[in-house]
C-alpha cells in the first residue's frame, strides 16, 4: 500500500445533494449557492467581504490590478513578495507589468520582515504574504512593517483556511485576503477560491470585475417569477474569475467539516514531530506558537533532500516539494542570489504525506522510514552544521 502526498476527502453523499439542488434549480452558475457560500465563509472566519472565485490565482491577479488602478501605481512600481511559493503568487504580479521585488525567508519558510523592511524603495507600492502550509510566521510584524511604511498588504492565504491568530482566523489584518479551495487543499472542491477584501467599496468592485465589469449579475437580473432584466451597464473592464454554484456546494459541505479536518492534519503533524525531533540531521520547520495552523504541509529539512525522495518513492512513499526557489526559474531570474536563505531551503525541504486518509500508523511508517534514511550507514549523508 502506497502513501501518497495529497488524497482529497469528500462527504460524497452530502457533495451530491448539494449539487443535486442546484441542478434541480436549474442554477449552477454564479449566485444561488456561491452566495450562501460567502455567508457561510463570512460567519465561519469573521470577515467582513467575501467573494467567490474560480480560483486563488484569479484572486491574486484581482487583487493587484484593484490595487494598482485605484492608486494609480505605474508599470515598473514594486511589489515585494517571497521566492518560495507557487509561481501563481508572483505571475499576479507580472500580469500587471509590475516588479517582483523578492525578500529572504526566516525559519518558518515565510517572509523575514527584516527582510521586507530592507528591500522597501521608493517604488515599493505592496506587500505580497504567503503563509506557506498554513503557518503565519512572523505576519503579526509584517502587518506593522507595512503599516510603518503605508504599503498595501495582500494575504496569499491559499493554504490557510482555517489558520487562527491568538484565536482569530486569519484576514482581516491585510487589505485584501486570498484563499484557495482548489482540489488538494484542506477545504477542497474541484478549483475554486475566496477574496475577502476589508472595505465594502472594494468588495462591490471586485463583484462586478469578476464579471466583466457588469453592474449587475446574472442572478441579481432574474426575477423571483424568471423575469429577466436585461438593462444593465458595463462600468468598465472586467474579467470572468466568478465562482460558481456546483463548487460553492461543494463547498458548502466541506465547510462543515474544516476545523475537525484541521485537527486530523494536527494530529499527524504531531506524530511527526514527535517522532522525528530526536535526530540531528533533520530540521523541522519553526512554527509561530500563538498560531493554529490550518497545517496544510509538514516540511521538514533534510541534506541530500532528493536521495532522500528516491529512497522513500522506492517504499512507495510520495513526499513532495514546496517549492522550488522562484528565481531559479527564467522569468524571475533577476532575483536570483537576492534571497540566499530561501534558495537554500528550497533544495532542502520536503512535504511529508498529510491527508485525511491517513492514520497514526501511515505518519509513524513515514516517519520512521525518514530515520531509517538519515542514520543509514549505506548512504552518504552530509552534516547538517549549517542550519
Amino acid at each position: 500500500m502506497s502513501v501518497q502526498l495529497f488524497i482529497p476527502a469528500f462527504r460524497v453523499d452530502e457533495c451530491l445533494e448539494q449539487i443535486k439542488e442546484c441542478l434541480e434549480k436549474g442554477w449552477t452558475g454564479l449566485g444561488f449557492k456561491t452566495i450562501e457560500f460567502e455567508e457561510a465563509w463570512k460567519k465561519y472566519t469573521g470577515l467582513s467581504h467575501a467573494h467567490f472565485l474560480n480560483s486563488n490565482t484569479s484572486g491574486l491577479h484581482l487583487a493587484v490590478y484593484m490595487l494598482k488602478t485605484k492608486y494609480g501605481w505605474q508599470d515598473g512600481d514594486e511589489v515585494i513578495t517571497t521566492p518560495l511559493t507557487f509561481v501563481s503568487t508572483n505571475h499576479a504580479i507580472m500580469y500587471e507589468d509590475l516588479k517582483p521585488v523578492f525578500a529572504d525567508v526566516d525559519d518558518s519558510l515565510c517572509m523575514s520582515p527584516e527582510s521586507i523592511e530592507a528591500k522597501i524603495s521608493p517604488k515599493t507600492k505592496a506587500v505580497i504574504y504567503v503563509g506557506i502550509g498554513g503557518n503565519t510566521g512572523r505576519y503579526e510584524q509584517v502587518v506593522a512593517v507595512c503599516k510603518k511604511h503605508g504599503l498595501k498588504l495582500i494575504l496569499d492565504a491559499a493554504h490557510m483556511a482555517g489558520t487562527r491568530i491568538r484565536g482569530r482566523h486569519v484576514g482581516g489584518e491585510a487589505d485584501v485576503s486570498v484563499f484557495s479551495f482548489q482540489a488538494v487543499k484542506n477545504l477542497p472542491t474541484a478549483d475554486s477560491g475566496m477574496i475577502c477584501w476589508n472595505n465594502k467599496e472594494d468588495d462591490e468592485r471586485a463583484r462586478k470585475l469578476c464579471w466583466l465589469g457588469i453592474n449587475k449579475d446574472t442572478y441579481a437580473r432574474t426575477g423571483r417569477q424568471g423575469n429577466y432584466k436585461w438593462m444593465y451597464d458595463v462600468e468598465e473592464v472586467g474579467f470572468k474569475y466568478h465562482g460558481n454554484s456546483i463548487m460553492a456546494g461543494i463547498g458548502m459541505v466541506q465547510l462543515k467539516y474544516l476545523d475537525k479536518d484541521n485537527s486530523h492534519r494536527r494530529s499527524l503533524a504531531q506524530i511527526y514531530k514527535k517522532t522525528l525531533a530526536g535526530s540531528e540531521k533533520i530540521k523541522l520547520i519553526e512554527i509561530n506558537p500563538d498560531c493554529e495552523s490550518s497545517t496544510h504541509l509538514f516540511q521538514i529539512r533534510v541534506q541530500n533532500r532528493d536521495l532522500l525522495l528516491q529512497f522513500l518513492n522506492e517504499k512507495e512513499i510520495f513526499p513532495g516539494v514546496h517549492y522550488r526557489d522562484n528565481t531559479e526559474y527564467a522569468i524571475y531570474s533577476h532575483g536570483k542570489g537576492t534571497c540566499p536563505k530561501a534558495t537554500k531551503a528550497s533544495h532542502e525541504i520536503l512535504s511529508l504525506p498529510l491527508h485525511l486518509k491517513m492514520n497514526e500508523e501511515d505518519a509513524l511508517l513515514v516517519a520512521n522510514e525518514v530515520l531509517n534514511f538519515v542514520n543509514s550507514g549505506e548512504v552518504t549523508l552530509n552534516e547538517q552544521k549549517t542550519f
